[in-house]
């Protein structure tokens, strides 16, 4: 790319700016490695050897870098971070621009893929669907909260049908539940190597019939499921409301069942909280053994950060394990994401430490667990108790002024710092419908827009649910 400027630019004079706006952490973990590779009239290009380092700049740091370019220069220019880009000649920090300058840059070259017969992580063979093999019994933190989940499961891999049949799991995303099913694929091979044992989630067995259907195959579609011997199935919650795949796996179920054959199911909730699950599975998947995984205590989650620590071959300060474990408390599979997140910024040569910057880093998944932690019971507690009223007036039938507010109030909050669904919102004021948690939500945009003490109020209440989480 040719690149011309009337004006000399150092590159110092910008990170100095930059370093005026930003913590010493950020600067240390995102700028330092930072370097000016081209620039031109309208656009500067800046390169960094990391490519999560790239993309963390430009969703984070972009304007910061925009304002700094602007004050050092005394006019905007485009800014574009790019990743793990070769410039020749290369460029290094300093003044550029003096002279005339024409530089090429090209991508390296991305490396080669891996295919799933290459790969480590996936175990393909005769007998066996596909599974992780690093999902293992030996690899499972097992804790207070789901050693009888473990125990179940290491009963039934040992002696497929002997045991509980079926074997429900149930509990929130990222406990564990596919890791165990994984672990029961793995052991039984390892155990029965003639056993025909099959993982699929509802998704992809839901996928594969509607296939079914195109192609008029059913016969080679039910000779596949119904001559397994081990059949786990994933999410089971997923078939809810889709009245003919029901019936299919019904009679998958029965075929199975009767002829002593091990199932396996895990779902995000008991099977009868499944809504619009037929009645006739739903007594099926309750004939055996439900097990329910908790959300793991403090000790355990730290054992599973070490023990992930270890995998990836990373040393992390305690005080950082901590952070996280005591952060990132109810999906432990976002925990390992953090954790894998952070781990990836030892291979720019730095120490973790600045628990500000890594706050900053994780400040997604962090909002994301917030918003799992925070009950709409809770919200209507903190709400009551901020304008005096009671629960009972909450979620009542009553409509004079000083109670409909705060009712719509409390609406909005459980709308934006819950996952739960409008629906879900007005059952738990009262039975309401989605509608009126419509209104209630523009009620309170609107007035929080032109009234500054309704903002105030809001923004308090939204603070202390926010920061009076589970430490």
């Amino acid at each position: 790319m040719n690149s011309t400027t009337q004006t000399a630019i150092d590159w110092n004079d910008i990170l100095n700016e930059i370093r005026g706006q930003v913590s010493d952490g950020d600067f240390s973990i995102w700028f330092n490695g930072l370097e000016l590779l081209d620039v031109s009239d309208s656009k500067i290009i800046l390169q960094t050897p990391n490519p999560f380092a790239a993309i963390w700049l430009t969703d984070n740091f972009l304007g910061v870098i925009e304002r700094a370019v602007e004050t050092s220069l005394g006019r905007s220019l485009l800014v574009k971070v790019v990743e793990t880009y070769e410039a020749t000649p290369s460029i290094s920090k300093g003044r550029l621009g003096d002279q005339d300058t024409s530089h090429r840059y090209e991508p390296r070259p991305p490396a080669k893929p891996v295919s799933l017969s290459q790969s480590p992580f996936v175990r393909t063979g005769k007998g066996l669907g596909n599974i992780n093999t690093d999902k293992t019994f030996s690899s499972f933190v097992v804790g207070p909260d789901n050693e009888f989940a473990h125990a179940a499961c290491e009963a039934v891999a040992n002696n497929p049908a002997q045991a509980y049949n079926p074997l429900f799991l149930y509990g929130e995303t990222g406990l564990g539940k596919t890791h165990l099913m994984h672990a029961i694929a793995h052991r039984a091979h390892k155990r029965h190597p003639d056993l025909r044992i099959k993982y699929v989630s509802s998704e992809k067995f839901t996928n594969e019939f509607i296939h079914t259907i195109q192609e008029g195959t059913f016969k080679q579609f039910r000779e596949k499921y119904r001559k397994l011997d081990v059949l786990l199935i994933d999410d089971i919650h997923f078939l809810a409301n889709k009245e003919r795949i029901q019936e299919e796996f019904f009679h998958t179920f029965n075929d199975l069942y009767e002829s002593s054959k091990q199932v396996v199911l895990s779902s995000d909730r008991p099977a009868n909280e499944i809504a619009k699950l037929e009645s006739r599975l739903v007594s099926r998947f309750q004939m055996g053994l439900a097990v329910d995984i908790q959300p793991p205590d403090l000790e355990t989650r730290l054992a599973i950060l070490n023990t992930k620590a270890d995998a990836l071959d990373v040393k992390l300060e305690p005080q950082l394990l901590e952070f996280l474990a005591k952060r990132v408390t109810r999906n432990i599979r976002r925990m390992e994401g953090a954790l894998t997140r952070v781990a990836s910024f030892t291979k720019l040569g730095r120490r973790a430490t600045d628990l500000q910057a890594i706050e900053r880093l994780l400040q997604d998944i962090l909002q994301e667990e917030a918003l799992r932690t925070i009950s709409i019971d809770q919200i209507q507690k903190k709400v009551a108790d901020h304008f005096h009223l009671s629960i009972k007036d909450l979620v009542g039938p009553r409509r004079p002024a000083n109670i409909a507010f705060p009712r719509q109030i409390a609406m909005y909050l459980a709308r934006k710092l819950t996952n739960h669904s409008l629906v879900e919102v007005g059952e738990a004021f009262g039975g309401r419908d989605h509608g009126t948690v419509c209104h209630a939500c523009k009620t309170v945009e609107n007035r929080t827009e032109l009234e500054p003490d309704v903002r105030t109020k809001l923004e308090l209440l939204e603070n202390q649910l926010t920061h009076c989480l589970p430490s």
